[in-house]
This record gives C-alpha cells, structure tokens and sequence, in this order.
C-alpha cells in the first residue's frame, strides 16, 4: 500500500470512528430526555405491544410496564392471532397530557401525564360470538407543575366490526398514586367484553381500540 493510500485508509477510519460517536453520543442525549422529569416537555414513552398472552393479569402487564420504563415509544399494530380480534391503542389517544387551567400546551405547565405502553389479550370463541379479555398497562409522571397524591385518568375502549363501525364501548378510570419523591407511578387494568359475531364474518375483522379520553378536564 503507498503513503498516500494509508493516509486516506486513516482519515477514512477516523471519520467512521467520529460518526459513531455522534450517534452514541446523541442516543445517550435521547435516554436523558425520556425520564419524564425536568422543566421542560416530557420525552418519549415506553415501547408498545401487544399480544396474544393466555393467562392475561395486572400483575403481568404491571411489571412489563415497569421492564421497559425509559424505552422509545414504537407504533403498535393490530395483529390476528388465531383468529382473535386485534387489540390497538388508538394513534391519538396513547397519551394524555394535563395542564394547569388556561394553559394547555405549555410544557412549563404540565402538571401529569399519562402513557398506556403495553396491552395483552385472548380470546374465547363460540359460535356467532366471542369474548375478549384484554388488559393494558402504562405510567403516569409527574410535570413541572405537578402535585403528588393519587392521579385518575379516564380510558376508553371502542370495539369495531370490518367496516370500522363501532358496535360497543367501555370506560373506565385507571388511578395512580405519585409524590415528589416517586414521580413516576404504573398502572394496569384487565377487562372483558362479548360480542356476537355476525354470520359470514370472522373475529379477525374486529377490533379492539385502547385510548384516554382526550375530553378530560385540563387536557391538551
């Protein structure tokens, strides 16, 4: 190899050395933005899923919540499982943000929010109807304006046939207990509905949406 062709191997090898720790270094930045603390807007959730889970409960969504705290929130997709309805968490309502009143939308005035990060389901069919028992999980973390105490955010759950047409619904509230200390508190919830299942339809042209309701006092 000549002089020259080693100096451009060198410089080539430091330039790749360089971008590398760019990108780690700009990871590491993200990781620091997600703890849901600090004075400014909250970074992002935990990673979603769902899934096909036999035996659904609270505690199992509850420490999968907890197992994946500080994770990039990736988009989650309805999946059919042996024949199951799929189960999402509706794009817009995965997250619910609360504000002091009169100032939604200012990050200095973020007073709690709420991410639902993990769902599970299994199904029970029968013929012309099933049964759904589905459960979810998140966290709730305090703002900048935040008190601690016990905080109750509303959920609601929406079932839609092929044609995206709602054919039931639920709500519920999920509630957490925060402090100054703990900033951060978990929740989970698991639930069950029964649907009939016309004829010439299959379970899988159902779904299940998972969201907070957005209409909630303070929200922005």
């Amino acid at each position: 190899m000549t002089q020259s062709a080693m100096v451009t191997a060198r410089s080539g090898a430091r330039l790749c050395l360089c971008s590398l720790i760019t990108v780690l270094v700009a990871g590491c930045g993200l990781s620091s933005l997600t703890s849901g603390l600090g004075n400014s807007v909250f970074g992002g959730g935990s990673s979603s899923q769902t899934a096909a889970a036999p035996g659904v409960n609270e505690q199992q969504l509850l420490s999968a919540a907890k197992a994946n705290d500080g994770e990039s929130m990736s988009p989650i997709v309805g999946e059919v499982a042996h024949g199951c309805p799929r189960l999402s968490i509706s794009p817009r309502s995965r997250d619910l943000t609360i504000y002091e009143d009169g100032r939604a939308g200012d990050g200095l005035a973020i007073m709690h929010r709420g991410e639902i990060t993990k769902t599970a389901r299994e199904c029970q069919i029968e013929p012309g109807r099933v049964t759904v028992k589905y459960g979810f999980s998140g966290r709730v973390l305090l703002g900048p304006r935040g008190k601690g105490g016990n905080i109750t955010l509303p959920v609601n759950v929406v079932v839609t046939d092929s044609k995206r047409e709602k054919i039931t619904s639920d709500s519920m509230n999920v509630a957490v207990a925060v402090s100054v200390d703990k900033p951060i508190g978990y929740f989970s919830a698991v639930r069950s509905v029964t649907f009939n299942i016309p004829e010439g339809s299959r379970p899988g042209d159902f779904e299940l949406f998972i969201g907070f309701d957005q209409s909630a006092k303070g929200a922005g």
